[in-house]
């Protein structure tokens, strides 16, 4: 085979490797993300617990970024500390290395099978929840299937001149194998992936033993390099979980190499060949370093916090609140209008950090998180006074048709905001008088809520997106989703009501705040939609009633 070919043919088994696991975490994601995202919160016991929900959360999501990225954001939120996040991530970098020990056994005999199922599961069944089980079977396939393309693409490789050198001059240099395999763990930003591939590459006896060990433990680093990156743009209590993880990851990644120089390790005992022995060695490498990193996670925290100090800046505090209103643009209503939808953006981010905590608010009952977060609503309606006035004073001046109705579609979701800010407020009081009674939703329940405010968020994102690309398709789905919010908000009042008919204790004594959070996520969601409607009513895809005429 050419050698053009032979690297396209590798290169499409890689690719379809990474899609492949991205599909069975999507798949998962959307079938129970709100389960998953709850796991997390009521692991909060104690590192231990937190490093098996860490374990249980990679394996079902594939991916040990996904648990970081899901930790740093509950961090960020105020939900779980710095030492509870890192002790999740060393679970799930655990749970991650299983998953590739799982992956690595030769099913090859299932592709077929998994693909038929995956396939019609996905496309001849309208159930959401039938649909996402198919693309998680399909992806599994997929998965099988690209391990399947990369050991065919090697075979050649192995009569090659150049690989054997290649492979001789890595097994003589190990700190050269450990930072390559960093960067194509951070490159392919899967370092389930970067073991598979490392594992195929033995399999085919393409990678000594001298060369693969090191490449598993720069696998290992560079897997932890790709949380962090991801949430370097994120608040300090994020950035310090991965920081954490790498930081451990890196000294022992560091001093395991330094041991595989001097100390003649008996890979023999880890399997019979090359790929079972570095799946296996990432496997204890992994485990090991979970169980003497989970006491100095506090440790760690402190050390993080060291890292990433909070900024001491005195000019900070009085720079907290900045308006994206331009004045100095009031007699150009073009890029005044501008101005307003900026800071109408503005707005809707504080109305996404205001509400995302809000279940975590109920669970907790936090006094002081619940009153910082009530604090965030000052801040809306001093936006949604300032775009009033703002837009009132460039209509002053001459405007054409269009933009007189620009601004007013701008006020009035100004104002939309607004009530959806006094909504949070409701909700937050409701869980400050949960905190006070002593009262706990049933397990059901708990989830139903649960759900409506996963989807009440992937809404806010959406409609963040709507508000600034314009875009009609999205605009639309976005309106569509108020009918569907409509339809869950009865499912839950139906469900809610059969609770209460069959007398669950729980139920009763929660019964009016259950149906008020119902209520309230499906009133935030409705005036959220309302952000596609001028788009949608300039299309002419917007109707002035419901009413049949």
């Amino acid at each position: 085979m050419p050698l053009l070919l032979l690297l396209i043919h590798l290169g499409a088994a890689v690719m379809l490797l990474l899609w492949a696991v991205r599909m069975v975490r999507t798949g998962v994601e959307r079938a129970y993300g709100a389960g998953l995202r709850d796991a997390m919160r009521r692991a909060r016991r104690g590192s231990a617990f937190m490093a098996m929900a860490g374990v249980v959360l990679a394996i079902v999501l594939q991916s040990a970024t996904a648990v970081g990225v899901l930790a740093a954001g509950f961090a960020a939120s105020g939900v779980i500390s710095t030492a509870m996040g890192i002790a999740a991530l060393l679970g799930a970098d655990f749970g991650s290395a299983l998953v590739v020990k799982i992956l690595s056994f030769n099913l090859s005999e299932l592709v077929p099978i998994l693909i038929l199922a995956g396939t019609t599961m996905f496309l001849k069944f309208e159930n959401r929840m039938v649909r996402h089980y198919g693309r998680i079977v399909l992806g599994l396939g997929f998965i099988l299937l690209s391990l399947r393309m990369i050991g065919q693409a090697t075979e050649p490789l192995r009569e090659s001149a150049v690989a054997p050198q290649i492979m001789a001059y890595l097994a003589g240099d190990p700190l050269t194998s450990f930072i390559a395999a960093a960067a194509i763990a951070w490159a392919l930003h899967s370092s389930v992936a970067t073991l598979l591939l490392l594992a195929s590459f033995a399999g085919a006896g393409l990678l000594p033993v001298e060369a693969g060990l090191p490449m598993v433990l720069g696998a290992n680093v560079g897997g932890a390099v790709i949380a962090a990156w991801l949430t370097r743009s994120a608040p300090l209590p994020a950035r310090r979980i991965p920081a954490g993880n790498l930081v451990f990851r890196s000294i022992a990644a560091v001093i395991c190499l330094g041991l595989l120089q001097v100390v003649p390790i008996p890979v023999t005992t880890l399997g019979s060949t090359p790929a079972v022995q570095f799946v296996n060695f990432h496997v204890a490498f992994n485990f090991v370093l979970m169980l003497l990193a989970l006491p100095l996670t506090n440790v760690m925290s402190r050390l993080t916090e060291q890292l990433l100090p909070e900024p001491v800046d005195p000019i900070a505090n009085r720079l907290a609140f900045r308006s994206a209103l331009d004045r100095s643009v009031i007699g150009r209503p073009a890029l005044a209008l501008a101005s307003a939808q900026r800071e109408l953006l503005r707005m809707a981010e504080t109305i996404e950090v205001m509400l995302r905590p809000v279940m975590d608010a109920f669970e907790t009952g936090d006094h002081a998180h619940i009153t910082r977060l009530q604090s965030l609503d000052q801040e809306i309606n001093r936006r949604h006074t300032d775009i009033k006035l703002f837009i009132a004073e460039v209509n002053r001046g001459q405007l054409s048709e269009a933009e007189m109705r620009r601004g007013f579609e701008l006020a009035s979701l100004a104002t939309d905001f607004e009530a959806i800010g006094d909504l949070i407020k409701t909700l937050l009081a409701l869980a400050e008088e949960k905190a006070q009674r002593k009262v706990k939703f049933s397990e059901e329940g708990w989830r139903e809520l649960i759900s409506l405010h996963d989807r009440v968020m992937a809404n806010i994102q959406m409609a963040m997106n709507v508000h600034v690309s314009g875009d009609l398709d999205s605009a639309r789905q976005l309106a569509e989703e108020k009918t569907v919010m409509r339809k869950l908000e009865r499912e839950s009042q139906d469900k809610h009501l059969a609770r209460l008919k069959a007398g669950q204790a729980e139920s009763l004594e929660t019964s009016d705040m259950h149906l008020e959070i119902v209520r309230a996520l499906k009133e935030i969601n409705s005036l959220i939609a309302k952000v596609a409607y001028p788009i949608l009513k300039e299309s002419g895809q917007l109707l002035d009633s419901r009413l049949a005429s």
